[in-house]
């Protein structure tokens, strides 16, 4: 069996037995199997900060170094969350997505044996390609497998899990780093790989059913070459993508202590908004572009991912200011965990079973305008009361506001989003979402920086309270398509 066979027959997707397929609930099974990666892609990053400073003295190098190990993982997977999206489309979403169980698990478990930083960081690059192939497939997966009456309600189990792993990670990272080493925050997710690869090749229905599409040849006919042309790789969006969120994020990272000059700030900013526009001009002309311009320009689908990259802020930017005007008002770490916790503990109520206490009549509109505004009024009311356990309150609120607002506004965007993009739309969800977690570190550390614990920490939720309430107004009604212009001929 020569080469190009063996990679047909290890990308072919297999088909579920016999008896999942045909059980009028196995839509679910596939939900539970994508929820396994979203618990594992958020646990790994809420837990990853707590054990800084044992991997600085575990090197002996200083925060800004220790940093890369957060910074790498999230440049990758930003960048490459729209073109293993568009990949995921040619090759298979189920097969790219059980191969990022494989990616991820390898990467953790040479993480845990790093012998250096530098490993580490490159175990962590690594892990990220892993995280881009679940992520940018997880939202399409359930999107396109469960009919269209429990969208809402799969997409919120999805979230839940995400909530899960938020709320999880703290706790978890601090009890290992306390009873076992750093290294066990990497190994843990080794057993919840391998159970995902199981689950995904037994429980997710094929995508694809005559394996990976053809990429034209140099013997390739005429015509040939026309009909398949749109298979291309663009490798100019690509690269143009990964330049612009890079020096975006770079950046950004300035805010949580990366030694950058002002000099050097103001040119990332330029380069990231010259790139930007050289990435819109691509896109254009591209056969088939990483993202497309009609797939953007669909109703509902722009003000949607703009919507998604808010209420990952939203969610993210509390987690880190929470502690921090926690202990500034004197209460003790343990105490303070608890107490930030209920903010993604609501949000997985809310996402799972918090839409089902609303009138089912209600369109995802108004549960998202309804979402925003709770999450709002949760936000205000926690920069106004004063910053002790009482905070719990205002928290649980804000948390259940993003778990109606969320979901639903996912469930928008994916409908809207023709069958054959699902998983670059699911991508550029997912992008979304990693930008809005990086805006929400930065702001929250930049107003900490700038003003102190208390003022700084305040004034940022003020401004969150502001944010959320765009969002109510933002969101659109989606009109779904069946196909999208890729691009000018």
């Amino acid at each position: 069996m020569n080469a190009t066979a063996l990679a047909v027959r290890l990308l072919t997707e297999r088909p579920r037995p016999r008896g999942i397929a045909g059980w009028r609930h196995a839509h679910w099974l596939a939900v539970g199997t994508v929820c396994l990666g979203a618990f594992l892609g958020q646990l790994d990053a809420s837990v990853i900060a707590l054990v800084f400073p044992a991997i600085g003295r575990h090197f002996d190098v200083g925060f800004a170094a220790v940093e890369w190990v957060a910074l790498a993982y999230l440049l990758v997977l930003v960048a490459l969350l729209a073109p293993i999206g568009w990949l995921s489309d040619l090759v298979g979403r189920k097969t790219m997505y059980i191969g990022g169980f494989a990616v991820f698990g390898l990467s953790s478990l040479g993480a845990g044996f790093a012998g250096s930083l530098w490993i580490l960081v490159g175990c962590r690059a690594v892990q990220a390609v892993g995280a881009a192939m679940m992520q940018a497939n997880s939202v399409a997966l359930v999107a396109r497998g469960v009919p269209g009456h429990a969208m809402r309600r799969a997409l919120g189990i999805q979230a839940s899990a995400q909530g899960l792993g938020l709320a999880l990670g703290p706790s978890l990272g601090g009890l290992l780093v306390e009873r076992a080493s750093w290294q066990w925050v990497f190994w843990v997710n080794v057993p919840i790989a391998v159970l995902g690869i199981l689950a995904g090749w037994y429980l997710l229905p094929r995508t694809r059913t005559d394996g990976p599409a053809p990429v034209p040849g140099p013997r390739t006919g005429g015509a040939a070459r026309r009909r398949r042309g749109d298979a291309r790789f663009d490798l100019p969006g690509m690269l143009l993508l990964t330049g612009a969120t890079t020096a975006l994020l770079l950046a950004l990272s300035t805010a949580s202590g990366l030694p950058l000059p002002g000099w050097a700030v103001a040119a990332l900013l330029i380069v990231a908004a010259v790139l930007t526009a050289a990435l819109v001009h691509q896109e254009r002309r591209a056969a088939r572009p990483i993202l497309a311009p009609g797939l953007v320009n669909t109703p509902g689908v722009r003000s949607g991912l703009v919507v998604a990259l808010i209420g990952y802020l939203l969610l993210f930017c509390p987690l880190v200011l929470g502690p921090v005007l926690l202990a500034d008002a004197g209460v003790s770490t343990a105490r303070a965990g608890l107490v930030v916790t209920l903010l993604p503990a609501a949000f997985a109520l809310a996402a799972t079973v918090g839409g089902g206490l609303l009138p089912r009549d209600w369109s995802d509109v108004t549960r998202c305008r309804l979402g925003a505004a709770v999450a709002a009024t949760g936000l205000l009311l926690f920069a106004l009361l004063p910053a002790s356990a009482v905070a719990a309150g205002p928290l649980l609120v804000a948390g259940y506001g993003l778990g109606l607002l969320l979901p639903a506004n996912n469930a928008l965007v994916m409908r809207a989003i023709p069958a054959e993009c699902s998983a670059v739309g699911g991508g550029m969800v997912n992008m979304a979402r990693s930008l809005g977690t990086a805006l929400g570190m930065a702001l929250s550390v930049l107003g900490v920086h700038l003003a102190g614990a208390a003022s700084g920490g305040r004034t940022v939720l003020f401004v969150l309270a502001v944010v959320a309430a765009a969002a109510a107004l933002l969101t659109r009604p989606a009109r779904a398509v069946r196909t999208v212009r890729t691009a000018r001929r």
